[in-house]
């Protein structure tokens, strides 16, 4: 995004209704993505979003300071012209989410680990269609291929801007269902990202917090939190 650096150009910025969707106007001329694709996105909430980013830049654009803006240009750059790839590689994710491998000690761990994973499986068991079973230890074993397909369908159902974010909620939490969860509201983000830091959490508490660790753990959470956002408003 290197084109990106310069200083501010418009006054005008307006989010525009077209045809194929919505763009964003800079003193009535069309945006364009990083590979000079239209910025073209599906809804008003994120044409809104992504034109209230670029009206608060003042002297110089930053770009670290419009996420909606790169995450749409990720999904029209990136994931529209691979999006069978990019959904086979998180749907990848199900026979080896995180959720299905668990500690064989100590109790207390494994005990934590079943109290805040188990409901998560068995969400998806009944609102996904897809039961997964977990494991102990860190060894492969592959999940049902009936479950891991039901899965995979519905990955690929999402829209190339639901793709985009999905990926980050996905990646980010290292689990299949828990980027489901966290798309479709099964509980309060919050409580989500908790969910995906179970064993960074236990580690935490028997050799006590890491500042560079957690420093990483909170931008990875601020990601997370904007996937989220971008997801709702595709």
């Amino acid at each position: 995004m290197s084109e990106w650096k310069q200083k501010r150009f418009w006054k005008d910025v307006a989010a525009v209704e077209g045809s194929d969707g919505w763009a964003i106007h800079l003193d009535g001329r069309s945006v364009k993505t990083p590979a000079k694709a239209g910025l073209i996105v599906p809804t008003q909430i994120m044409a809104d979003a992504i034109a209230a980013e670029w009206d608060a830049q003042e002297d110089v654009v930053d770009p670290t300071s419009m996420p909606f803006t790169r995450s749409a240009n990720a999904a029209i750059d990136k994931v529209a012209i691979q999006k069978a790839e990019v959904a086979d590689m998180l749907a990848a994710y199900g026979d080896a989410d995180l959720l299905c491998y668990r500690a064989e000690a100590p109790a207390e761990l494994v005990e934590r680990q079943s109290a805040s994973w188990d409901p998560y499986l068995a969400w998806a068991a009944e609102h996904l269609g897809a039961r997964l079973h977990p494991r102990t230890g860190v060894i492969h074993e592959s999940q049902d291929a009936d479950a891991l397909k039901r899965l995979s369908d519905q990955v690929h159902a999402l829209s190339e801007f639901q793709l985009a974010a999905f990926h980050d909620l996905v990646s980010l939490s290292g689990s299949l269902i828990l980027g489901f969860a966290a798309a479709q509201d099964r509980n309060l983000l919050i409580n989500v990202w908790a969910t995906s830091r179970v064993d960074e959490i236990w580690q935490q508490e028997q050799w006590g917090a890491d500042e560079e660790a957690e420093s990483v753990a909170e931008i990875k959470k601020t990601f997370f939190f904007h996937a989220k956002s971008f997801f709702d408003a595709a």
